[in-house]
């Protein structure tokens, strides 16, 4: 993912003033490493790591695909306070994940682990 400032982090929302809910939705994503920052404040140019999982479809085969929330308390929930996350509005989400070798998107995964 790259150069995208529609991406924060530390946000949290699902509404906006204007515009419709889907609109407006913020998806949380897990990501790699954390954001770069300088003096605290989170670096918005440069490219962020997405964590992209591999999942056994259906179909018996593999699938690559990226984790994504509908809130950051699940997310922490599922995977943990030091998960580091990124938001992105839903709809730059197809964008954000060109050419990263995705296949779809898993919306509120149950995570295993061990």
């Amino acid at each position: 993912m790259s150069d995208d400032p529609g991406i924060s982090e530390g946000s949290e929302g699902s509404e906006g003033p204007e515009g419709s809910q889907d609109e407006a939705r913020i998806l949380v994503l897990p990501l790699m490493s954390p954001l770069p920052a300088r003096d605290g404040v989170p670096v918005r140019e440069g490219d962020v790591r997405l964590m992209l999982r591999w999942v056994v479809g259906a179909d018996g085969e593999r699938h690559l695909v990226a984790p994504a929330f509908s809130t950051v308390a699940l997310l922490v929930e599922r995977m943990g306070e030091a998960q580091p996350w990124a938001a992105i509005p839903a709809l730059a989400l197809t964008d954000a994940l060109e050419g990263s070798g995705a296949e779809a998107v898993l919306l509120d995964p149950v995570v295993a682990h061990g």
